[in-house]
């Protein structure tokens, strides 16, 4: 890939980063428990927790069902244009008094709108390098709620109208973005000279994925719980709760997505279940001030997006292993929505118990009890996974610069010709002669006769002398 392709790709990934932001940011502030459905509703004396119900249910069967009729860019990107058509016109209907339109609008509009998170996987990974997919995934977390966070405090201040207003702007924005979208792979990172970190082996992502789901599930029944429990604790601070709310998610994001690439965050996941832990203690021993919202606010928020950022950024790596990164996607997050969905039909039966800011920490607590047995065993699935190639970790886990420089220092030591040396770079990240063949162009025969001329070159017999080779001179 040369610079000009590299210079695409990167415009490729901003337009598809800032479209999905802002798609994510009016699925955030209005249907998926948002301010602005919960302020209209209450406008209308209409039900805005079963409006919400309704909505969640209907994007979480969008995001599971995604992957089985999404198969390819140029669906995705067909899927995204019009998810987003009928989130803006379902989103306008709201502008009319409370009817049982609403309910008929919000259905679609939320479906739809699971297909389009489940499609932007397909853009994630063609167009972030492997090495890149966390801060990909923080940018689009960090942004979109900067964006909620906005459309918050402006519906508290004024009106949900208001607020509705501009985050239809939003979606007329990812609109414009989605459109600028390449409908075809081109030169991407998955295509170009930064393909897929391992060989694909669709049977070994099963177990991890299943594992990882149940992970998810289990952890954000607690992201149910603080929508129906913990944040209605502390509703007599509107505007605090509407501008605050959010922001210990976004610093959380902030600083792990500027940590050097070789930190080790393995650790750091234990820590965020701790201050979960810790945040529901103190919910359930501290009062309902100002002072108590921003400790418990503070320690809940920050976990959560340290908890979001750890499973996005792992879907993303195990987009490597399949053809199809909106199945990935869609299943992921899917269960992130089905916990919020159990925890959130668990705190509505407790809140209005006596007991119930006891009983919804003692949940969470042991929820948080379960996690934590459960990580060393999800490490172990994962590692499997991520891990099965230790000679393509090395590999992959170069910076760019450091990529090209080794190549580079091959090539001229053995005597390889251009041509020659993209075939080295591929056979080095695992592919198998089919997509090799593909993804420069040629024939299978003429891929072979390409690698017998290296081999003979280099004095040796198969890939593994190869990579041996290779990791010998680095």
């Amino acid at each position: 890939m040369g610079r000009a392709e590299m210079n695409e790709a990167a415009i490729q990934r901003k337009y598809s980063t800032i479209g999905f932001s802002l798609f994510f940011a009016w699925l955030l502030s209005f249907p998926f428990e948002g301010q602005i459905l919960y302020s209209l509703a209450e406008n209308s004396e209409a039900d805005g927790s079963f409006l919400s119900l309704v909505a969640v249910l209907a994007h979480f069967i969008g995001l599971f069902t995604s992957g089985f009729f999404i198969k390819r860019q140029f669906a995705a990107k067909m899927t995204m244009i019009n998810s987003t058509v009928v989130c803006i016109s379902g989103s306008l209907v709201f502008f009319l008094p409370f009817s049982f339109l609403w309910y008929i609008a919000m259905v679609p509009m939320a479906y739809f709108a699971g297909l389009c998170v489940a499609s932007w996987g397909f853009y994630y990974k063609t167009y972030s390098h492997p090495s890149q997919r966390i801060k990909t995934a923080a940018d689009v977390l960090i942004l979109s709620n900067i964006i909620m966070i906005f459309t918050n405090v402006v519906t508290v201040s004024t009106s949900g109208f208001i607020g509705l207003g501009i985050i239809i702007i939003a979606l007329l924005g990812a609109l414009l973005m989605t459109f600028r979208l390449e409908a075809s792979p081109g030169e991407g990172y998955t295509k170009g000279v930064y393909p897929v970190r391992f060989p694909q082996n669709t049977s070994s992502i099963l177990k991890p994925l299943v594992f990882l789901s149940v992970f998810i599930v289990i952890i954000t029944i607690n992201s149910g719980l603080m929508y129906q429990v913990v944040t209605p604790a502390f509703g007599h601070f509107e505007l605090l709760t509407s501008y605050y709310w959010a922001v210990p998610y976004i610093v959380a994001l902030l600083i792990l997505r500027n940590m050097p690439e070789r930190t080790n965050k393995a650790y750091i996941l234990y820590v965020a279940m701790i201050m979960i832990g810790l945040s529901f203690i103190s919910f359930m021993w501290l009062d309902t001030s100002v002072t108590s919202y921003l400790i418990i606010n503070t320690l809940m928020l920050g976990a959560f997006g340290v908890c979001d950022l750890f499973w996005w950024s792992i879907l993303g790596n195990i987009f490597d292993y399949s053809d199809n990164p909106a199945q990935i996607l869609g299943i992921g997050l899917s269960m992130n929505v089905l916990g919020i969905i159990i925890g959130g039909i668990i705190g509505n039966h407790i809140f209005s118990l006596d007991n119930g800011i006891r009983l919804a920490s003692i949940i969470a607590l042991v929820v948080i009890f379960i996690v934590m047995i459960m990580l060393p065993i999800l490490n172990t699935q994962l590692t499997k996974l991520l891990k099965n190639h230790p000679f393509i970790i090395k590999f992959a886990n170069m910076v760019e610069g450091e990529q090209d420089k080794a190549l580079s220092t091959f090539k001229s030591d053995k005597n390889l010709t251009e041509k020659e040396m993209e075939v080295v770079k591929l056979l080095l990240r695992g592919y198998t002669y089919k997509a090799m063949s593909e993804n420069l162009f040629i024939s299978e025969n003429t891929l072979k006769y390409h690698i017998k001329n290296i081999y003979q070159k280099l004095n040796i017999n198969n890939k593994m002398e190869l990579i041996k080779l290779f990791t010998d001179k680095n």
